[in-house]
């Protein structure tokens, strides 16, 4: 499977869970937290700045998800990863 255009495919990497003041957070109630962290698998060909295998933050807000192999992917465009680590 590979991504076209300027379309990313991720898959989204778990958090750990937080504690704040002795409460455990877990992804699904940490819902202040806009930006989610996940790992490029493919990018297409006009994606820039970007390369396969990248641990990037996007805006879980964004894309659409993909069943492919009994796994769960999504596929972003190139303007919504935000941060590069």
């Amino acid at each position: 499977m590979k991504a076209i255009g300027n379309y990313i495919l991720i898959e989204t990497l778990q958090s750990k869970h937080k504690e704040v003041n002795g409460l455990l957070l877990t992804e699904k109630l940490d819902v202040d937290n806009r930006y989610v962290k996940a790992k490029i698998i493919s990018l297409g060909n006009l994606v820039e700045a970007l390369k396969e295998g990248d641990i990037i933050y996007y805006d879980k807000n964004r894309g659409n998800g993909i069943d492919y192999n009994e796994k769960i992917y999504h596929v972003i465009k190139d303007m919504d990863v935000v941060l590069v680590e």
